[in-house]
């Protein structure tokens, strides 16, 4: 069917041509069959046609955003720099072992507040209008400033406000590098500068001419806004990246108590009054206005062991949380060679005080670290970060540790951690000054520092009484968590980092050993699981070369495995992989599963034809919108409890997967991490699987609580998030693999290769690899 319909308005209106042609049929029987788990295909058509169906009604009222509706009506909140948070909630349909279900949480994000341009500069670069007494031209913006506003400016609808009676709409597409009063165009024959004829179209005399002007339009046709006579339209979502204020207002926002959250969707719930909806009438759906009860069940907690010298040597973990009073580490490291530098205002004194106090805490909880560093303490300029690291480095070239007081001002941080990892080879913490703890050497803080610091240097916190794998130490197994964290919004010339951990001790899995590695922007399936490529060597010989991460891990633990095989006459490869995958949307489970998968197991046979380890390969989620609020027992924040597991009634019709809160809830509502288990070929029974993924969340080093998320995808995440410092545009390389890679070779048919446009992270130091860096 073929049809015209005219759109816009005046001289702006445009005919359009719209065709209509038959996609395909919702089947819903097959639906029900899925449902049924008598197909194991999910009808995506039938229910993206259903959800259709569901969102009509909001998508005309509201303003949509992926698959969340927001609206003044909700709520509002200022969040500061200009922006508003705008309340609504997220709907999505899904097919679940009770039927199709409706799953809604209430949601949060950032809108343009509707102001004035120049308020809205004002907001955003924290500046004033005037030149100080109120009178006066205004002061120009700096280059810096000027380009902020352009990328947070550039697609923002706009409307106009010097015509009376007439608002006419504009989409900016740029900002001028020049002022205002430096801006002409041709007119009648004649050049005419913007003020000129501001002044004599409109009457207007404009202000701000020291500012630069809003553009609409294309290059060759520019259409020059003044941004005093510009107002951002109501509406708009900001999608760059929110500054920590902001991200904390939006928090603030949404975060809630479990009952007042069960509350906020109950009501929007009424409010949608799905009965009453024409649309969803017509189609005869029937929604239930109540939550769907499900049944769940809470793990016990494991025991954890600690060494034999503390009074208490084993901890049974209460409501998911612990202390490591009476405790001392199960192996703690001695620190021989430390010392630290200071980048802050702090005194001297204070931090030799703080140091002290560190090494006390450090000591009384299982580590050996001598009291005395190896070079004197000292304080340094933070403009000369790099010279004052690596003056440190000559002086003390065998340094264990180097503890860094950053400086006053934020944005050091990353890079310290790339000259240290990736320059020098040093082992580093850092401690933020200023703060309570620090001043005031709070012994938790101290403690959960002194738990990263013997991590950091080789060592262990606790590991847990029993067995974590089924199956004895015979069935001698390896834990990978891997991620890949993408560059923030609006940031496409910054590459996205894969990060790949792999447990190297058998059988305590708490030891992780990382690489990290780039691949293209916005790439979800990890580039450089495994490559091959063949080199050509000087008599024309084809050599195969066998790389990427898999291939690296498994050559240092063979490394590892062929000394211990020597001292006890065996040699015990992993009979086991458990693969935790985290970031991965439920449409990729099958691209995921299918390359990743597929690249495990080629690695695995370039290592012999004959090993066959059983692989198990889980996908770990937890950016979704279900709650799961308690009938009865909570934890102190009205929670459910740690330990809570649900696999039934809401989970996937035919596949394996189940929600699992394996923390204590702090503040707000506790979101329970979703595990889908696509590919498993150790036999893992429901419990066994469930079992192991609480217990090894008691297993995280920084801290004596259980983790809402496995540790393996954890650690994945923050090398990953580390890794995000080392990037560095000046250096471009084919292999982006940080740490372990060999030299560079020209790749012929590589699998998984990446492009030359992909920038090559440098090398971490062997000595960092070696232990937890990341920490």
């Amino acid at each position: 069917m073929d049809f015209k319909i005219k759109l816009g308005k005046d001289l702006r209106e445009m005919e359009y041509k719209v065709t209509l042609r038959l996609a395909g049929q919702a089947d819903v029987h097959r639906l029900q069959q899925f449902i049924a788990s008598n197909h194991t295909d999910s009808p995506q058509d039938t229910i993206q046609a259903l959800d259709v169906v569901l969102r009509e009604f909001p998508s005309l009222n509201y303003v949509t955003v992926s698959r969340s509706f927001f609206s003044p009506v909700f709520g509002r909140q200022d969040i500061d720099g200009g922006l508003e948070c705008w309340k609504g909630y997220y709907q999505s349909l899904r097919p679940t072992q009770m039927g199709l279900t409706l799953n809604i949480d209430i949601s949060s994000t950032a809108f343009f507040k509707p102001i004035n341009v120049v308020e809205y500069v004002q907001k955003c670069l924290n500046i004033s209008t005037t030149n100080g007494n109120g009178r006066g031209p205004r002061p120009p913006l700096s280059d810096t400033d000027r380009l902020k506003l352009k990328k947070a400016l550039c697609g923002i609808r706009v409307e106009t406000t010097h015509q009376k009676g007439k608002r006419s709409k504009y989409k900016i597409t740029s900002i001028t590098s020049e002022p205002l009063s430096q801006l002409n165009f041709p007119l009648d024959g004649a050049i005419q500068t913007v003020t000129q004829y501001f002044s004599e179209r409109y009457k207007y005399k404009l202000q701000y001419t020291s500012w630069p002007c809003l553009q609409s339009g294309s290059s060759p046709s520019p259409i020059y806004l003044p941004m005093e006579v510009c107002t951002i339209i109501e509406g708009q979502r900001y999608s760059k990246k929110l500054s920590d204020k902001q991200v904390t207002g939006i928090l603030r926002s949404t975060c809630q108590k479990p009952r007042n959250r069960e509350q906020k969707i109950n009501e929007m719930v009424q409010h949608n009054n799905y009965p009453a909806d024409r649309v969803v009438t017509a189609f005869r759906l029937d929604i239930s206005n109540q939550m769907a009860d499900v049944t769940a069940r809470v793990l016990t907690a494991p025991t954890l062991r600690y060494h034999e010298s503390g009074k208490d040597k084993t901890c049974q973990p209460s409501v998911g949380k612990w202390t490591m009073v009476n405790k001392k580490m199960v192996q703690g490291v001695t620190v021989q060679n430390w010392t630290c530098v200071n980048f802050s205002r702090m005194s001297i004194i204070a931090v030799q005080k703080l140091c002290d106090d560190l090494v006390f805490t450090c000591n009384s909880i299982g580590m050996k670290f001598k009291k005395m560093p190896e070079i004197e303490i000292r304080s340094a300029n933070h403009d000369s970060i790099e010279a004052a690291l690596s003056n440190i480095h000559s002086m003390a070239p065998n340094l264990q540790l180097l503890v860094v007081i950053l400086p006053d001002v934020s944005g050091h941080y990353g890079r310290i951690k790339r000259v240290c990892e990736t320059e020098l080879g040093i082992v580093s913490q850092c401690l933020k000054p200023g703060g309570k703890h620090v001043k005031s050497s709070n012994r938790q803080y101290l403690e959960n520092v002194s738990l990263k610091i013997n991590v950091k240097v080789g060592g262990r916190n606790s590991v847990l009484q029993r067995p974590l794998v089924p199956g004895g130490p015979e069935n001698t197994t390896i834990v990978f968590g891997a991620d890949v964290t993408h560059p923030a919004p609006g940031e496409d010339s910054s590459v996205s980092i894969a990060a790949v951990v792999a447990s190297m001790d058998w059988p305590e899995i708490t030891k992780y050993r990382a690489l990290v590695s780039a691949q293209p922007p916005r790439q979800e399936i990890i580039q450089d699981l495994f490559t091959m490529a063949n080199v050509s060597e000087k008599a024309n010989v084809s050599v195969k070369i066998y790389g990427g991460m898999i291939s690296l891990f498994f050559s240092f633990l063979f490394y590892r495995e062929l000394i211990i095989a020597f001292c006890k006459n065996g040699n015990r490869r992993p009979t086991r992989i458990i693969f935790y995958r985290d970031g991965v949307s439920d449409g990729q489970f099958y691209q995921v599963l299918l390359y990743e998968l597929h690249a495990i197991k080629k690695a695995i046979k370039s290592l012999g034809e004959d090993y066959n380890p059983m692989v198990t390969f889980v996908v770990v989620q937890k950016r979704h919108h279900t709650r799961l609020f308690p009938g009865e027992h909570t934890d102190s924040s009205g929670n459910i409890l740690p330990g809570t597991v649900v696999d039934t009634h809401i989970c996937h019709p035919s596949e394996y997967d189940f929600y699992l809160c394996s923390h204590a809830g702090i503040q707000g509502t506790s979101r329970p991490t979703h595990y889908h288990v696509l590919h498993d070929e150790s036999g893992f029974s429901a419990d066994q699987l469930q079992t192991l993924t609480y217990n090894l969340c008691y297993t995280y080093a920084r801290c004596t609580r259980s983790v809402s998320v496995v540790p393996p995808a954890y650690y994945a995440h923050l090398a990953a998030f580390r890794a995000r410092y080392y990037d560095e545009p000046a250096e471009v390389a084919l292999d982006g693999v940080a740490g372990g890679q060999p030299a560079e070779v020209p790749l012929d048919g590589a699998t998984g290769g990446q492009p030359a446009a992909v920038r090559r992270l440098p090398q971490i130091k062997e000595n960092v690899q070696d232990v937890m860096f990341y920490c």
